[in-house]
């Protein structure tokens, strides 16, 4: 309620600012003014806002606020000045009640329509004020001219008003769409890296198995044998045996809302990269790096293993960022080379050394630390590499024409179509 009645004091206020803003084309009070462009286009815009009392509101308001000029400028006196500005007050009033006859704000679909009813409604709401002049005593004559003035103005008024209506409706969407984009961009990315603990959750889960039967074995092996105290092998047992069965709840509820989201999800491979693209910029940024990202992508297709790809391309795009000093610039390539999707990873970055290249795919190998001295994991392309090898593909290091640090990661198009 407060609401409205802030949006109805501010559309009052702007119609009789703008209302001031005149031509007096016949020589009398009557005018052409700004005000009711701006009337018109609060009336469309504000829905919540009452049409009928709007335009009663803002038919006093005006005359009460035209008499008091006239007032200040000591040029009528004030009964002469109501008489004068009355008709202003009808047609305010005629215009909301015709738009609410005519239910304009259901048309706003259609400018066109929208637009003529607009010019139909100003011109009956001229013709009301004019009329009640005449009925006052105004020696003003209605005719051809002024009819064909009273439609020109209208039309241009509403088509006016309509076409700003519409742009600004098209603005409106487009802000709401960008923030929508942004928004599923973030979800995505967020269930990328759940998917990248599940994978993780699962292969320990097969370790565990692993260790579980091991450690049983033991046990059996220990209760032959008199020595030795089986109990220590049943605790391990044991308890890896819980700790597997909380991490099977929890890769449950990860596959869950992994799944949930993977039902309709489908992207382009372009708009995959782009969202790579995107987030990397902004990590760029974070790091205090100036970086300029290249990506070529002609393919049109798209994929449902979103989560996966991003996984791995975002891994390789962010070790770029990593490893360029200060500026410098990052490329992502993708193309399709006979039944293959081959991603290209390449940066301006000093390289790997030679004695790496063996060892990068190798988990816990890291050339990364912190600014304590402690060593990053090391499992990031590890990592990357079990995701590309569940898709039936392959990682390699490899150089560019120029000698530059290049990933490329090839995969069957069948495995992610």
């Amino acid at each position: 309620m407060r609401e409205r009645i802030v949006i109805l004091l501010i559309l009052t206020l702007a119609t009789a600012f703008f209302g001031e803003m005149k031509v007096n084309p016949f020589g009398s009070s009557f005018r052409f003014s700004l005000g009711s462009a701006v009337f018109f286009f609060g009336l469309i815009w504000f829905r919540t806002i009452p049409t009928v009392l709007t335009g009663l509101f803002t038919g006093l308001f005006i005359l009460g606020f035209r008499v008091l000029i006239d007032i200040a400028m000591r040029e009528t006196l004030w009964f002469d000045s109501l008489l004068s500005h009355l008709p202003a007050a009808f047609y305010y009033v005629t215009f909301a009640l015709l738009v609410r006859i005519l239910k304009i704000r259901s048309y706003m679909g259609v400018p066109i329509r929208a637009a003529l009813f607009g010019a139909a409604i100003d011109f009956a709401s001229n013709m009301v004020e004019l009329l009640i002049r005449q009925l006052i005593g105004e020696s003003l004559i209605i005719t051809q001219e002024i009819v064909f003035m009273l439609l020109l103005f209208g039309i241009l008024r509403s088509f006016c008003v309509v076409g700003l209506y519409n742009i600004l409706t098209f603005q409106h969407m487009q802000a709401l769409g960008e923030a929508r984009r942004q928004e599923l961009e973030r979800l995505v990315m967020i269930n990328a890296s759940l998917y990248e603990e599940a994978f993780y959750l699962r292969k320990s889960m097969s370790h565990m198995e692993e260790i579980t039967r091991k450690s049983y074995e033991l046990y059996m092996r220990l209760m032959e044998s008199e020595k030795v105290e089986p109990s220590t092998a049943l605790y391990i047992a044991e308890h890896v045996h819980e700790v597997k069965k909380d991490s099977q709840r929890i890769l449950a509820g990860l596959s869950e809302l992994i799944n949930q989201e993977q039902l309709d999800l489908r992207l382009p491979i372009t708009e995959l990269c782009d969202m790579v693209i995107r987030t990397n910029e902004k990590y760029a940024e974070l790091l205090g790096k100036s970086i300029r990202f290249q990506k070529e992508c002609d393919i049109d297709l798209s994929t449902n293993h979103v989560y996966a790809l991003l996984s791995v391309l975002n891994n390789l795009v962010a070790n770029a960022v990593e490893a360029i000093p200060s500026f410098g610039w990052v490329g992502l390539r993708v193309e399709l080379e006979r039944d293959e999707i081959v991603f290209y990873v390449t940066d301006s970055g000093p390289g790997i050394p030679e004695e790496d290249r063996d060892w990068i795919f190798q988990l816990g190998f890291t050339t990364k630390y912190d600014e304590h001295g402690n060593p990053s994991t090391g499992i990031g392309l590890t990592h990357a590499q079990e995701i590309v090898h569940s898709f039936k593909g392959r990682i390699q290091l490899t150089a560019d024409e120029y000698g530059r640090t290049q990933f490329q990661v090839k995969i069957p198009s069948h495995q992610l179509f």
